[in-house]
């Protein structure tokens, strides 16, 4: 029987083995590629994060006014809001961001939201500790990491059937290895952050009866503010469980009913696919919808099909992920809503997310009423991996155009190019900054490794929207 499975068992080989690992990790050691990987996914969720800081969606400014209303030491920026409070304070706002606009890298296997996560976490704990752009990158790359290999080991669909969101609870967990190894934490006191994680990791998916998206951003938010938590608990010598991988009262016990605990320490230190798997989006909505968003543009582009034409949308879609598309009441999760748009606007706007066209567009709105989703048991096998997806468009004169797609744009396995990837990054960031600040913030994230700090890049980001 293993250690973590008997709760008899008193040496904690998979809490203590990864305590030491983030304890031990050195950044300079990380493998050309791996860093290359983190740089720019650290870009690219950057401008997602700046984004959300457009005064003019009303996430970013309730939480940002929360931070500010709270007070805290002036020790890291909020951003785009010109003020600096405690660490975990910046975090939760940064973290909440970090994801409002549904746009930052995702990964697909594991089912989480890696980098609205880190970059926040990292940010805040390197102003604090005056740390350079090089501990900032591998601050990310470690928690990315971590959090994959929980997620993975208790199970992303496990989590799911039980109501609570991956990126939530084993974010939490990637944000305390994050911030641990920026404060320098040992071994021990990392096992005692690991346990603090513990017992602050949550994320229900009732946040998807949300219909602002307040709540559902708010996830990594806390997330990021519960990692910085637990990490600097436990560097001031705080308490905390021992064992949360391996006896008592798991993490496995808590979160799933069929875990695979020894995902947690395979090849540790030796492979990093919770960097370099990472999908980096082209669309902002949720990434489920990526697969069939990649098939509807080709078939509209393909055949020339304009709103009018179109009859019937269907989108067939993995059983397990059929109730975060369905109907959701969320804008960036219901395909209701982002399939219509794709064939009435020829885009995915961030700004769809925060006003809903179906109000504005009656194209949109009878498209909507013409659009459904249904599950699909063939699609179900390769589910998680894959959001495999089948899309069907019927026309008004009786032609059926169909296409599946199991791998969006944006994946390892199909990346984007780089003139997308500076588009992208140039819109975002533009959206709120000035041509010459975005320059500046290109600039400095692309010179990140070298950096002897990151006072930089957070003056940038911290700044007011000013374009």
């Amino acid at each position: 029987m293993s250690a973590a499975s008997d709760p008899a068992h008193t040496r904690a080989v998979l809490t203590e083995g990864l305590a030491g690992f983030i304890a031990g990790f050195d950044a300079k050691g990380l493998p050309a590629d791996v860093l290359a990987r983190t740089s720019a996914v650290v870009k690219d969720g950057t401008a997602c994060l700046l984004a959300a800081a457009n005064p003019a969606f009303s996430t970013g400014q309730r939480i940002s006014d929360f931070a500010r209303d709270q007070g805290g030491t002036p020790e890291a920026s909020v951003v785009g809001q010109d003020f600096r409070t405690g660490a975990a304070m910046a975090a939760l706002a940064n973290g909440t961001m970090g994801y409002a606009c549904d746009f930052e890298p995702h990964h697909p296997e594991a089912i989480l939201h890696p980098i609205a996560v880190m970059v926040p976490t990292a940010l805040a704990l390197a102003e604090r500790t005056q740390a350079s752009g090089l501990d900032l990158l591998g601050a990310v790359t470690l928690g990315c990491e971590v959090e994959y290999r929980v997620s993975m080991s208790i199970g992303p669909v496990q989590m799911y059937d039980l109501g609570f969101h991956p990126s939530a609870v084993a974010g939490c967990f990637g944000a305390t290895a994050a911030a641990a190894w920026l404060l320098r934490l040992d071994a021990e006191a990392t096992v005692r952050a690991l346990g603090l994680a513990a017992c602050q990791a949550s994320g229900m998916m009732a946040w998807e009866s949300d219909p602002t998206e307040n709540a559902r951003p708010f996830q990594m938010g806390m997330a990021a503010r519960n990692g910085v938590t637990a990490a600097l608990l436990a560097g001031g010598g705080f308490g905390g469980p021992t064992g949360v991988f391996d006896h008592g009262h798991t993490i496995y016990r808590a979160f799933s009913r069929g875990p695979r605990p020894e995902l947690l320490l395979a090849d540790l230190g030796r492979k990093w696919d919770g960097v370099m798997e990472l999908a980096i989006k082209p669309y902002s909505s949720v990434s489920f919808l990526h697969p069939a968003l990649d098939a509807l543009f080709d078939l509209v582009g393909e055949n020339d099909l304009k709103p009018e034409d179109v009859q019937e949308i269907v989108l067939r879609f993995p059983r397990s992920g059929v109730h975060c598309v369905d109907l959701n009441p969320l804008k960036s999760h219901c395909a209701q809503y982002i399939l219509p748009l794709a064939v009435a606007r020829r885009e995915i706007a961030v700004a769809d997310l925060f006003e809903d066209r179906r109000l504005t567009d009656a194209t949109v709105a009878d498209l909507s009423q013409r659009t459904s989703v249904i599950a699909d048991e063939e699609l179900e096998r390769f589910f998680p991996d894959y959001y495999a997806s089948i899309v069907q468009v019927r026309t008004r004169s009786g032609i059926t155009f169909e296409r599946r797609n199991d791998i969006a744009r944006g994946y390892p396995e199909s990346p984007l190019g780089r003139q997308e990837l500076d588009t992208k990054f140039r819109i975002l960031a533009g959206s709120v900054a000035s041509a010459a600040r975005v320059e500046a913030l290109a600039r400095c994230l692309d010179t990140l490794p070298a950096a002897n700090s990151v006072t930089d890049l957070a003056a940038l980001l911290a700044a007011r929207p000013d374009a």
